[in-house]
C-alpha cells in the first residue's frame, strides 16, 4: 500500500466507529423508538386540538425512515467513496430497510387523516425505485405524489412552502438540520449549534431529529462544505475540531 492509500485508509477509519455505532447499537435504535414515540404523541395532541383542518407530516427519507447504512459498510469494505452513480445503484435495488418505529408512526399518523409527504434529496430518477421500496416496507401513502425529490435545487425549503398552501404541516422529521428549516443550510459549525440553541423550543415540538452519524451536514460544515478536499486535508480539519481539555 502506498503512503497516499495509508493516509487515505486512516482518514476514513473514523467512518467505521459511525456505521458501527449506527448498525449494531442497540442505543441506535432505542433513539429511533424514542423519537417516533415523541412524534406520535406530538402529532396526536396537534390533530385532538382541533386546529389544523388539513394536518400533515413531512419527513426526510434516508436515515429516517429508511436504512441505507449498508450502503455505507460497503463504500468501507471496498475503500471506495460516495459517487452519485454508487448511490443510484444502491437506491435501484429498492432494498434497503425500514427503521424502527417508522411504520407504526406513520400508520398511526395515516389512521387520524394525517397526510404524509416525504421531501427528500434523491433525485428525481430515483423517485419510482424509491416508491417501490416504501411500498415493500408497508409504508402508508407511498405513492408518486406524496414523494418530492430535488429536481433543480438541493434546498427543501420551496418543496416544503408548496406542501403548506393546502396543508397544515405540524410536524417535521429528519436527520439533518436542513430538513427542518432553510435557516440551518450552508451554515458553520458554529452557527448550527447557535441556531439550535435560539430555537430549542421547536425541537420535541414541531421539529423532531433523528440520530446519523455516518454522514450530513455536520460533517460538511466542518469542511466549509468543500468534499473536493484531499482525505487528509479533512482528516486533519476533523481532529482541529475536536474539543479536548
Amino acid at each position: 500500500m502506498s503512503e497516499r492509500e495509508i493516509v487515505r485508509e486512516s482518514s476514513r477509519e473514523y467512518t467505521v466507529g459511525a456505521t458501527l455505532w449506527y448498525q449494531r447499537s442497540a442505543e441506535a435504535r432505542a433513539l429511533y423508538y424514542q423519537a417516533y414515540r415523541l412524534a406520535r404523541h406530538l402529532l396526536t395532541d396537534a390533530i385532538r386540538s382541533g386546529t389544523h383542518p388539513h394536518p400533515a407530516v413531512i419527513l426526510d427519507i434516508d436515515e429516517t425512515v429508511l436504512d441505507n447504512s449498508p450502503y455505507q459498510a460497503n463504500l468501507i469494505k471496498k475503500r471506495e467513496s460516495y459517487t452519485p452513480s454508487s448511490w443510484k445503484r444502491w437506491t435501484a435495488r429498492s432494498d434497503a430497510s425500514v427503521l424502527p418505529g417508522a411504520v407504526e408512526f406513520l400508520m398511526h399518523a395515516d389512521s387520524m387523516g394525517v397526510a404524509i409527504f416525504f421531501v427528500t434529496n434523491r433525485d428525481a430518477d430515483e423517485a419510482d425505485a424509491t416508491l417501490r421500496n416504501l411500498q415493500r416496507k408497508g409504508v402508508p401513502q407511498a405513492t408518486i405524489d406524496h414523494i418530492l425529490p430535488r429536481t433543480s435545487m438541493s434546498s427543501k425549503e420551496p418543496r416544503r412552502k408548496a406542501i403548506t398552501e393546502d396543508h397544515d404541516v405540524v410536524l417535521l422529521i429528519g436527520d439533518n438540520l436542513s430538513d427542518f428549516s432553510e435557516v440551518f443550510e450552508r451554515r458553520t459549525a458554529d452557527e448550527r449549534s447557535d441556531l439550535v440553541d435560539s430555537l430549542r423550543s421547536s425541537f420535541g415540538g414541531e421539529f423532531v431529529v433523528m440520530p446519523n452519524p455516518m454522514y450530513g451536514d455536520w460533517e460538511g460544515s466542518l469542511y466549509g462544505y468543500d468534499w473536493s478536499l484531499p482525505d487528509s486535508v479533512r482528516a486533519a480539519m476533523r481532529m482541529k475540531e475536536l474539543v479536548g481539555y
